[in-house]
Protein backbone atom coordinates (compact mmCIF):
# COMPACT_ATOMS: atom_id res chain seq x y z
CA UNK A 1 0.00 0.00 0.00
CA UNK A 2 1.29 3.45 -0.75
CA UNK A 3 2.80 5.29 2.26
CA UNK A 4 0.43 8.34 1.98
CA UNK A 5 -2.69 5.98 1.50
CA UNK A 6 -0.88 4.40 4.69
CA UNK A 7 -1.17 7.73 6.68
CA UNK A 8 -4.47 9.06 5.74
CA UNK A 9 -5.65 5.29 6.89
CA UNK A 10 -3.44 6.00 10.21
CA UNK A 11 -4.66 9.52 11.13
CA UNK A 12 -8.12 8.24 10.20
CA UNK A 13 -8.04 5.71 12.38
CA UNK A 14 -6.36 8.01 15.13
CA UNK A 15 -8.96 9.91 15.24
CA UNK A 16 -11.77 7.21 15.25
CA UNK A 17 -10.13 5.87 18.41
CA UNK A 18 -9.44 8.70 20.08
CA UNK A 19 -13.71 10.37 19.40
CA UNK A 20 -14.36 6.73 20.42
CA UNK A 21 -12.54 7.25 24.36
CA UNK A 22 -14.02 10.14 24.70
CA UNK A 23 -17.33 9.34 23.52
CA UNK A 24 -16.87 7.06 26.25
CA UNK A 25 -15.81 9.14 29.17
CA UNK A 26 -18.70 11.14 28.78
CA UNK A 27 -21.36 7.65 28.19
CA UNK A 28 -20.69 6.48 31.67
CA UNK A 29 -20.84 9.13 33.72
CA UNK A 30 -24.51 9.55 31.78
CA UNK A 31 -24.81 6.18 32.72
CA UNK A 32 -24.35 6.65 36.21
CA UNK A 33 -26.10 9.83 36.82
CA UNK A 34 -28.65 9.52 34.37
CA UNK A 35 -29.50 5.53 34.36
CA UNK A 36 -28.17 4.97 38.56
CA UNK A 37 -25.90 2.75 37.09
CA UNK A 38 -23.15 1.06 39.34
CA UNK A 39 -20.75 3.75 40.97
CA UNK A 40 -18.15 1.52 39.59
CA UNK A 41 -18.24 3.08 36.04
CA UNK A 42 -16.27 5.88 37.47
CA UNK A 43 -13.51 3.17 36.77
CA UNK A 44 -13.68 2.47 33.28
CA UNK A 45 -14.77 6.32 32.82
CA UNK A 46 -11.24 7.43 34.69
CA UNK A 47 -9.65 5.13 32.13
CA UNK A 48 -11.48 5.98 28.77
CA UNK A 49 -10.27 9.41 30.24
CA UNK A 50 -6.76 9.27 30.16
CA UNK A 51 -6.61 6.84 26.78
CA UNK A 52 -8.11 9.91 25.20
CA UNK A 53 -5.79 12.68 26.47
CA UNK A 54 -2.83 10.28 25.68
CA UNK A 55 -4.57 9.37 22.11
CA UNK A 56 -4.83 13.50 21.92
CA UNK A 57 -0.64 13.05 22.30
CA UNK A 58 -0.18 10.90 19.33
CA UNK A 59 -1.71 13.24 16.91
CA UNK A 60 0.44 14.97 14.57
CA UNK A 61 0.45 18.40 16.20
CA UNK A 62 -1.49 20.31 19.17
CA UNK A 63 -3.38 23.04 16.66
CA UNK A 64 -6.85 24.25 15.12
CA UNK A 65 -5.89 22.26 12.09
CA UNK A 66 -6.12 18.95 13.93
CA UNK A 67 -8.36 19.79 16.23
CA UNK A 68 -10.70 21.21 13.50
CA UNK A 69 -10.13 17.99 11.43
CA UNK A 70 -10.62 15.94 14.38
CA UNK A 71 -14.05 17.17 15.12
CA UNK A 72 -15.57 15.96 12.36
CA UNK A 73 -14.59 12.53 13.07
CA UNK A 74 -15.75 13.16 16.41
CA UNK A 75 -19.32 14.02 15.08
CA UNK A 76 -18.93 10.97 12.23
CA UNK A 77 -18.37 8.86 15.00
CA UNK A 78 -21.01 10.22 17.52
CA UNK A 79 -23.52 9.64 14.77
CA UNK A 80 -22.28 5.73 14.57
CA UNK A 81 -22.72 5.66 18.54
CA UNK A 82 -26.25 6.51 18.16
CA UNK A 83 -26.96 4.61 15.63
CA UNK A 84 -25.51 1.47 16.80
CA UNK A 85 -25.21 1.76 20.51
CA UNK A 86 -28.34 3.81 21.28
CA UNK A 87 -29.95 2.13 18.06
CA UNK A 88 -31.56 5.07 17.27
CA UNK A 89 -32.20 5.18 13.41
CA UNK A 90 -30.36 8.40 12.08
CA UNK A 91 -32.76 10.34 9.94
CA UNK A 92 -31.28 11.73 6.38
CA UNK A 93 -30.40 14.47 7.50
CA UNK A 94 -28.09 13.04 10.39
CA UNK A 95 -26.30 11.29 7.16
CA UNK A 96 -25.76 14.56 5.02
CA UNK A 97 -24.59 16.01 8.24
CA UNK A 98 -22.26 13.12 8.78
CA UNK A 99 -20.90 12.87 5.10
CA UNK A 100 -20.74 16.81 4.89
CA UNK A 101 -18.37 16.49 8.43
CA UNK A 102 -16.08 13.55 6.85
CA UNK A 103 -15.53 15.41 3.83
CA UNK A 104 -14.75 18.71 5.59
CA UNK A 105 -11.78 16.84 7.75
CA UNK A 106 -10.85 15.33 4.42
CA UNK A 107 -10.50 18.51 3.05
CA UNK A 108 -8.22 19.73 6.19
CA UNK A 109 -6.17 16.27 6.44
CA UNK A 110 -5.55 15.71 2.64
CA UNK A 111 -4.83 19.53 1.95
CA UNK A 112 -1.44 20.57 0.38
CA UNK A 113 1.24 20.52 3.00
CA UNK A 114 -1.52 19.99 5.10
CA UNK A 115 -1.42 17.17 7.90
CA UNK A 116 -0.41 14.09 5.75
CA UNK A 117 3.46 15.31 4.60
Amino acid sequence: MDIQITKVLTTFGLFFITATAEILGCYFPYLILNQHKSHWLWIPTAFSLVIFVWLLTLHPAASGRIYAAYGGIYIFTALMWLRFVDQVTLSRWDLLGGLVVMLGAAIIILQPQGLIR
